[in-house]
């Protein structure tokens, strides 16, 4: 079995840093565990950006993190000094709600949308004037009663116009919310997932990611959803229909293997590159059983200011 080539090393290497940044008209970049972890901004990334603005670079920033909507990150990155705009951020519950309301088209009588996650999800769907159920909504965000029980088994308590179940990384994640998705799913309803990540890096540490929000669905029905974040190609071909890139000529910058590296892999695009300030590591990619191997790799995001 040949062995996959291992990505070039650009940290400290100046010339090395120059030509890659003059390889790219279009840095897709991942933010978690890349441009911040939590709340903190990582030393030296605002000045990173500017660079490669300065060189005439487009920036976007790719998300799968669907609990902010793209105004929200707007006011993140506007927090953290980063210079941003809505249309410099393609997240996954945009790309969720671009998929419902202009692929999936769901039939008038049940185009509703029944939402496990949080209020960027919300937010997007209502961008694309796509009803839905659920989500934040308090009525569900409580325990189950004997009610409950007898009225979603029956279905008395089903909205019978949800064609969809969608979820994606929520903070109040209970029982009741469970109930409601699975019996809409054995009835019939489209699964759709923001992404899949079973964690998401953040404070320094890791904690259970939307794809873990959703595992209980995957195992109670048997159907996997279909993905609308990284490393789906549903969202590489949308983010590409909107911004009119040329795939060879956009790298896609991350710190995550499965998700971010297999995402522009898997989309073709002109360059990888990881960083290790997040999820993965070298010893990922140098492992036999890779989920993906970057094309570059720096230790954090800031050595690109070498090029300065």
């Amino acid at each position: 079995m040949t062995a996959q080539p291992q990505p070039e090393y650009l940290t400290g290497d100046v010339a090395a840093i120059n030509a890659f940044i003059d390889r790219f008209d279009v840095f897709l970049l991942d933010c978690d565990g890349v441009i911040w972890s939590g709340d903190h901004v990582f030393e030296g990334v605002v000045e990173t950006l500017e660079l490669l603005r300065s060189r005439g670079k487009r920036t976007v920033f790719v998300t799968n993190n669907s609990t902010k909507s793209r105004s929200d990150y707007v006011k993140k990155f506007a927090a953290m000094g980063i210079p941003s705009d809505v249309e410099d951020i393609f997240g996954s519950a945009y790309s969720s709600a671009i998929y419902i309301s202009r692929i999936l088209k769901l039939p008038p009588h049940q185009n509703k949308v029944f939402v496990i996650g949080e209020a960027g999800i919300e937010s997007e769907l209502k961008s694309e004037n796509v009803p839905f159920i659920g989500g934040t909504d308090p009525s569900f965000r409580r325990d189950m009663t004997p009610e409950d029980w007898a009225g979603i088994a029956d279905g008395s308590l089903l909205d019978p116009e949800v064609g969809c179940v969608l979820t994606g990384l929520d903070f109040h994640i209970n029982y009741l919310k469970l109930s409601h998705a699975y019996q809409y799913l054995r009835r019939g309803a489209k699964f759709l997932a923001t992404n899949v990540d079973s964690t998401f890096p953040t404070h320094n540490s890791f904690f259970p990611g939307a794809g873990s929000i959703g595992m209980p669905l995957v195992n109670s029905t048997g159907q996997k959803p279909v993905s609308l974040g990284k490393p789906s190609q549903a969202m590489m071909d949308a983010i590409e229909g909107k911004f009119h890139l040329d795939r060879e000529r956009t790298c896609m910058i991350g710190d995550r293997l499965d998700t971010d590296i297999q995402f522009g892999i898997q989309g073709k695009l002109g360059g990888t590159l990881a960083v290790l300030t997040g999820v993965s590591h070298r010893e990922d990619w140098e492992a036999k059983n890779a989920a993906a191997v970057p094309k570059f790799y720096v230790d954090k995001l800031s050595d690109l200011l070498k090029a300065a």
